[in-house]
């Protein structure tokens, strides 16, 4: 079994690279989708980030994403705290979902790859770049968020550069079409190393 780290920034189309691997045969783990199903679910996370962040950190038993984004967006000391109680339990997580995997090719989809340590867990690494434009339009339409608020994200994700130079393989996501053949490429290739 090969993991596959896949990487980008805010509004660079990781999603839709995800599914295209999916489609191709691949096992797909969402670390942000469940980081947030653990944040709800494990009682001593929960328990934690009370104690960072306060009771309003939950709103009848759920979490308060909005006021936790509020908060970790504006304070980096926050974030790193928040990141520093959450990425252990996903890796955790990760490690038990390997196990039970019956394909060859699993992805770990983090936009925090780097940040989190995750990438140690990785054979390959992918990077997914798009312009500056579309990652602006894309989460506009999608959060339907302000440029600011766009901006202050990116502010706390790693220059693109940095990521590319860590990564085996660059994805640009500017359309469809080319992205699917790079998608591809890149999952046959995989399957083609042999295993070390």
């Amino acid at each position: 079994m090969k993991i596959i780290g896949l990487t980008g920034g805010i509004g660079s189309g990781k999603s839709t690279v995800l599914e295209l691997f999916g489609n191709l045969g691949a096992t797909v783990y969402i670390a942000d989708v469940e980081a947030k199903k653990l944040m709800n679910t494990n009682k001593e996370l929960k328990k934690q980030l009370i104690a960072l962040f306060g009771s309003e950190a939950y709103t009848n038993n759920k979490l308060n994403k909005k006021y936790i984004a509020s908060i970790v967006f504006k304070d980096k000391e926050k974030l790193e705290g928040l990141n520093k109680l959450i990425h252990p339990k996903v890796q955790k997580h990760f490690a038990e979902f390997v196990k039970k995997c019956k394909t060859n090719i699993v992805i770990y989809e983090a936009a925090i790859l780097f940040e989190s340590g995750s990438s140690t867990m990785c054979d390959f690494i992918i990077t997914v770049i798009a312009n500056f434009e579309d990652k602006m339009d894309r989460i506009m339409k999608r959060d339907g968020a302000s440029k600011q608020q766009i901006l202050d994200r990116m502010k706390n994700q790693l220059e693109d550069s940095f990521k590319i130079r860590k990564s085996n393989f660059v994805i640009r996501n500017n359309n469809l079409k080319d992205t699917k053949i790079q998608v591809s490429t890149i999952y046959d290739l995989i399957v083609s190393i042999p295993e070390s």
